[in-house]
């Protein structure tokens, strides 16, 4: 069996980024790297969107600097919310919305992995992986190989169902790509949430992301218990396409996801050489479903980490952004019907930039305030008292 100091079980987001900030880092050379995954990463499967302030590229003597600039495919620095009442515009500004598709940010990170040669990928499925004393054994379904620690981050859902003390909903969608005969679009506006559409009891939006006045993204999604048929997403893109207008159009590409939105305690199932990583530890941030700036922070983060300690276990810290986003998923478990008027109470007159400095969990005390005071009030004052009891419930 072929040994690696490093072995990555699955190379998704996580993974290449947080192998990207080790070749970054210049750290890492003398170590060997593989990744393994039956995806080989060539195709556009998913599109990811993030907010940011306008800064300079790295290298920039204030000392920030843009993430990914190379491979924004588009920026907007202003975005829509709607609900069946009203319409607002929100002004983004420090920030804006981006977008990067998922080939040109594959493309880049291999590009650059390539260049190095302790570098290893294998197009092939991971079937198991554990920890032996001290070392680790990853079996794929045509071999198996041996290494000092594992970066897992193939998500396995059984240990989060199984539990009653978190509770544990799905951001799920299906989005069309597609290019209109006619002139619809407002390029310089993202469509972040509508929610004119019908919920049908449940937390239900469109997001529109137009490149030109003819191309957009379309996505259907729901924050939920419950999948829904392919039919079901694709039927509600076709009404909203109808709604807008649109009488002739092709469909480019199309992409469908399933995140998990939960605050259960990923990092937990941590080893001294085994951690979890991207959705399987937690990285997802829980009450929004955004990875891509989550993970671009904890990357580096951990590869900060590894510079100084080797127990995987140490690397977690547990902040009051976490208890938000439990408290937020309680209602959302709870009353999932509610959802719209959660988030139509927090947009219809909060500071958008500070909900989004908030949602970044860069705010104070005092900020958190001004943001959680726009949300229905008895509704989290309701799931803050069953949130104590189920803590006591679950420690004694």
């Amino acid at each position: 069996m072929k040994h690696y100091n490093y072995i990555f079980t699955g190379s998704g987001l996580s993974a290449l980024m947080t192998v990207y900030e080790m070749v970054l880092s210049n750290k890492f050379e003398d170590k060997t790297i593989l990744l393994i995954d039956e995806n080989s990463k060539k195709a556009n499967d998913r599109t990811w969107c993030f907010w940011d302030e306008n800064t300079p590229p790295f290298g920039h003597p204030s000392g920030r600097g843009e993430i990914f600039p190379n491979i924004i495919s588009k920026k907007w620095s202003t975005a829509i919310f709607a609900d069946k009442n009203m319409t607002r515009e929100l002004i983004l500004e420090p920030y804006q919305y981006k977008m990067v598709k998922g080939l040109d940010f594959y493309t880049l990170v291999f590009d650059e992995l390539s260049k190095h040669s302790n570098i290893h990928f294998v197009n092939q499925k991971v079937i198991d992986f554990q920890e032996l004393g001290n070392h680790c054994v990853v079996k794929t379904d045509t071999e198996s190989f041996t290494c000092n620690q594992i970066f897992n981050s193939i998500f396995i859902p059984e240990p989060i169902k199984n539990q009653a003390k978190y509770p544990f909903l799905h951001q799920h969608f299906i989005g069309w790509f597609i290019k209109s005969n006619q002139a619809v679009f407002n390029p310089d506006f993202a469509t972040f949430m509508d929610f004119s559409v019908e919920q049908k009891g449940n937390t239900r939006f469109m997001y529109v992301l137009p490149t030109s006045e003819t191309e957009a993204l379309i996505e259907y999604t729901l924050f939920s218990t419950d999948l829904l048929s392919k039919e079901e997403y694709e039927n509600e893109i076709l009404n909203y396409i109808q709604k807008l207008g649109i009488i002739e159009y092709e469909i480019i590409e199309k992409e469908r996801g399933n995140i998990p939105m939960t605050s259960y305690e990923f990092w937990k199932h941590n080893t001294k050489n085994i951690i979890n990583i991207g959705s399987a530890g937690g990285w997802t941030k829980a009450s929004t479903g955004y990875t891509f700036k989550n993970t671009t922070k904890k990357s580096k983060a951990l590869v900060q980490f590894l510079q100084t300690e080797t127990d995987f276990s140490k690397f977690h810290k547990k902040n009051k952004f976490w208890f938000y986003d439990l408290l937020f998923l309680d209602v959302l478990n709870r009353r999932n019907d509610l959802g719209s008027k959660v988030f139509s109470a927090l947009f219809k007159k909060g500071n958008p930039t500070l909900i989004l400095k908030f949602l970044d969990e860069e705010t104070s005390l005092w900020e958190d305030l001004q943001v959680i005071w726009k949300c229905p009030k008895g509704l989290f004052i309701k799931a803050l008292f069953h949130r104590i009891i189920n803590f006591k419930m679950f420690d004694n």
